[in-house]
């Protein structure tokens, strides 16, 4: 399976979510940006502001490539002299704190000597976590993994709790989903096309996680203080990105676009000073979820 190929399976599948969002949100409209890296290649990153559901939203489809430069071999741990990379991300920032924040990468690397990974994952961060719906959204995520590999859920789920992970604060930024990276066939044993055929049905199986998580809820204006625990959380979702997240760091020392990396930022979030929860509110009850990183599916 050539890279061009790969390239328009995820031009189309960025085109896919977009039109199964713009259905769930109802109102929001999705307006596109191309835009040309000067290195190599470029993308297509599209938002969405002020819908109904979602406060921001974003779908970025990107085709990078070039020479691997002296900050990516230091920064990413890289060998090569080129490389080539594609892939779609999304972040979803909902506008109620009763909807959760959820993001997906599925991306394709590829080096001059031959060597290639796929790489990428679906997780899941509620300002209040719902036990049901956190089990929903792991099954969902399980029964996808099953489909292509047995072995693909259990390890890709502790994978995303110990990537999604602020050790400055001890806890998980959400309740986690799967995630993985440098898979190809020789620590799969599934062929290049049929790894490709996964990461496109997980993108394709992200507006329905998220359709899952805000179709069935009847919900009251929020209040100050739910507007204000959002904030914080948001912030915690920053401190992420910008420390410790990975593709930001590819998507920065390999020149990408700014605007587009920075696509996942919320557009507003908030930082209190040493603030503690009111014990045993809905607040204290999330933090102390996000400090044990539980196993949403019991093994039987």
């Amino acid at each position: 399976m050539r890279k061009e190929e790969i390239s328009n399976r995820y031009r189309s599948l960025q085109d896919h979510i977009i039109r199964e969002l713009e259905h769930i949100d109802g109102f929001g409209k999705f307006i596109g940006d191309k835009w040309q890296r000067e290195e190599g290649g470029g993308g297509h990153t599209q938002v969405l502001k002020d819908g109904t559901i979602l406060e921001k939203g974003g779908v970025a489809f990107s085709e990078v490539y070039g020479e691997v430069s002296s900050a990516m071999k230091q920064q990413l741990q890289m060998e090569g002299e080129s490389f080539f990379a594609t892939g779609v991300s999304i972040v979803l920032h909902p506008k109620h704190p009763r909807h959760p924040i959820m993001h997906m990468n599925v991306r394709y690397f590829e080096l001059n000597s031959g060597e290639y990974w796929f790489g990428g994952g679906i997780d899941m961060t509620p300002h209040y976590v719902n036990h049901e719906e956190a089990v929903l959204f792991h099954q969902s995520l399980k029964d996808l993994c099953d489909r292509h590999h047995p072995k693909f859920y259990p390890e890709f789920k502790p994978w995303a709790d110990n990537y999604f992970y602020l050790p400055h604060r001890g806890e998980t930024r959400g309740i986690g989903g799967i995630f993985f990276d440098y898979k190809n066939e020789d620590n799969t044993g599934l062929s290049k096309e049929n790894l490709m055929n996964f990461c496109t049905e997980l993108g394709e199986l992200f507006p329905v996680l998220y359709k899952d998580q805000v179709r069935h809820k009847k919900l009251s204006p929020p209040s100050i203080e739910e507007k204000q625990w959002q904030a914080l959380r948001r912030g915690r979702y920053v401190e992420f990105n910008l420390l410790h997240d990975k593709g930001t760091k590819f998507g920065i020392y390999s020149g990408g676009r700014t605007e587009s990396i920075l696509m996942s930022m919320p557009p507003q979030a908030n930082w209190e000073y040493a603030f503690e929860p009111v014990p045993q509110s809905e607040e204290y009850q999330t933090l102390k979820t996000l400090k044990i990183i539980p196993d949403w599916i019991p093994s039987k």
